[in-house]
Formats: C-alpha cells, structure tokens, sequence
C-alpha cells in the first residue's frame, strides 16, 4: 500500500503499508483524495512536535472498504469526508456538543500501520496520505455521492477550521466588520465563513497580490498587501480579526487593529514555544483574543451542513483546489505548497 511517511529527518513515498482491520467502533477507508494543509509541513519542520516514524495527512476523502463491530452511520460504498477529531462522544465535554474539548480527542496517537513490522504513527488520528486508512466511527461523515472527493477532501479541515471559526467561534453577526490576515486555504475559508455569516465588510490581507482575485472570488470586499491600510476602511477598528499565518508580528497588529468590544481569533500556527505581546491597557475596552481549536466544530453535523452549502452554490469548495498531484509528487505538491503558489494541493490516488 502507498503512503507518505516521515521518518524525523525525511519524507518519503513508499508502496509496503501495512494497515490492520478496523477493530470495534472503527471505518477503513479507501483515500481517493487528500489535501495538503500546512499542518502536515509544520510537522516536517517541526513548528509541530509528533512522535515519528508516521504517515502524515489529515484533510481527505474516500469511500468505506469495511466497518468493525458496532458501526451503523455509514456502510461500505458510502462516501466519507474524515475529521481529524477521535472525540470519544461520552465525557462531559462531548456531552456539552464541544467535541474539540475532549481529552480523547489529541495527544493519543494511535499506531494502525505497520512497515516492515515496525509500527507507524497516525497524524492526527487520520493519515489521509495513505491508500487505506482506518479512523475512528465519529471521524467519517457521510457525504452525497455527486461531490467530487477532490473537494470534498477539504472539507475535513481547512473548511471546518476556517468557516468554524466564524460561524461557532467567533459568531459573526450580519453587519460585522472583518478582517483576515492571511489567505491561504484557511483564511480563504474565514473570508467565505464570513460572506455566510453576513459581514458587511470583509477585509483581505496578504503580502502576495496575486491573490487578491481569489479573496474578492471568496468574499472579501476589500484587499490589502499590508496592514497599514486597515484604518482608511474601518476608522474604528474591525469587530473580528482574524490571524490565519502563525506570526507573532501579526498576532499583534490583529490585537492593535481591534474595534471596541472587537475580538482577535488566533489561528495560524507558530512554533511551540512562541510568545506574543499585547498592551495590557487596550483590553480594557472589551476586547478579546481567542484560541481556535479546529473551528470549535461539531463534524458530524458541520461536515453535513457545508457539504449541502456547497451543492446549494454558496460554499466554494472547487475554488480551491489550484492543483492536484498523484501522492509520488508529494515534494513538489509540498514545494507549491510551501511557496504559496496554490491555494491547496490535492493529492489523488
């Protein structure tokens, strides 16, 4: 079977994965495809600690081999979008519908794959570049059969975490301010989470100008290569902002560029050990800065819900597919990828 493992100093394609049968409460599933997320790459890098030798990716699409005992959503033949989140569905914080809370739901790799009879860790709990994978029940969502895998694929993460983070997170409201630093995959899905929601204004910022085309395309009615605009459109300030890069530099002007009442979401990814600073005497006017994890999402229901978003027309899901790859150019995928020339890259099987 073909995969993408990283070994702690490399990535390598290989063609003799090993994967067990799904055990109680487990789905295999056959990838049909997987998108490239910058998660994957910050594990290459190590900007995110993960115990290796593991098959990476998390964002993809297939359709069920077989199910273990126990598992009645989906059956083989069905077409899944995975989620990264291994929820368990019985403590309290499940309980409450905040399945991102669970202490089950990370920092428990589990190890279904095998190489040469040595064991592989799963990348959060999905491994999506793989032929076949096995997850857990609670991560494949069932999907209509008439939406290409290719997008699909993308549901599972950079949708979830973006138009989460807007619509359970932050809770924009019809008539908000907006601001997005960053349109990669994941601000690209803040900035359509906010057409959904009702901005009214809906500002794009990036250092590539190239890509102001596609942010207009996903929703935003104004583009910026700097900050240092901001404040000609939203004299006040923005009521939301949005850090979809992982730089403390811009962690900070997100906090600075803040309205009133105005709340700061961090999503982007920066090294572990990163710090960032804010002038404590500004907060004193209501103002926010929320963690963001994986879009506060319930996938069960979220999946569901942007998967008939996207067929209704009013969620772009092929907009973001810029390129596909068969998984043996995983390096150039994650060269294009790296260098900003897509906005993700799908690998097919």
């Amino acid at each position: 079977m073909r995969g993408v493992i990283f070994d702690g100093k490399q990535t390598e394609v290989v063609d003799d994965l090993e994967l067990r049968d799904p055990g109680p409460g487990e789905v295999r599933v056959a990838i049909s495809a997987a998108g490239l997320c910058h998660s994957d790459l910050s594990v290459v890098d190590g900007t995110i600690p993960f115990p290796v030798p593991v098959v990476l990716g998390h964002e993809g699409a297939g359709v069920v081999e077989a199910v273990g005992a126990g598992v009645t959503h989906v059956e083989p033949g069905d077409h899944v979008a995975l989620s990264t989140l291994a929820n368990c569905g019985t403590c309290a914080e499940c309980d409450r519908g905040r399945p991102t809370m669970c202490r089950k739901a990370i920092g428990m790799p589990r190890r279904p794959f095998a190489r040469a009879g040595q064991p592989l860790y799963q990348f959060a709990s999905n491994s999506a570049f793989a032929e076949h994978t096995v997850v857990k029940a609670v991560q494949a969502v069932r999907i209509p059969k008439d939406i290409p895998l290719t997008s699909a694929a993308l549901i599972g993460c950079g949708v979830l975490t973006g138009v989460g983070a807007v619509l359970n997170r932050a809770r924009v409201d019809r008539g908000d301010t907006v601001l997005v630093i960053g349109t990669g995959g994941i601000g690209l899905n803040v900035i359509q989470g906010a057409r959904l929601a009702g901005a009214l204004r809906i500002v794009a910022v990036d250092s590539n100008p190239a890509k102001e085309a596609v942010a207009r395309q996903f929703g935003a009615t104004h583009f910026l290569t700097s900050t240092d605009g901001v404040k000609d459109i939203l004299p006040t300030g923005a009521q939301h902002a949005f850090e979809c890069v992982g730089r403390v530099e811009l962690i900070r002007q997100a906090v600075d560029l803040l309205d009133r009442h105005g709340q700061a979401i961090l999503l982007g990814v920066p090294p572990a050990t990163a710090e960032a600073s804010f002038l404590v005497s500004s907060m004193y006017l209501d103002k926010s800065i929320l963690g963001c994890r994986y879009g506060s999402s319930r996938p069960q229901r979220d999946i569901a819900l942007y998967a008939e978003l996207y067929r209704e027309g009013r969620l772009l899901l092929d907009e973001l597919v810029t390129a596909t790859y068969p998984v043996e150019d995983f390096e150039k995928a994650a060269e294009d990828a790296h260098a900003g020339k897509v906005a993700r890259a799908v690998l097919t099987f």
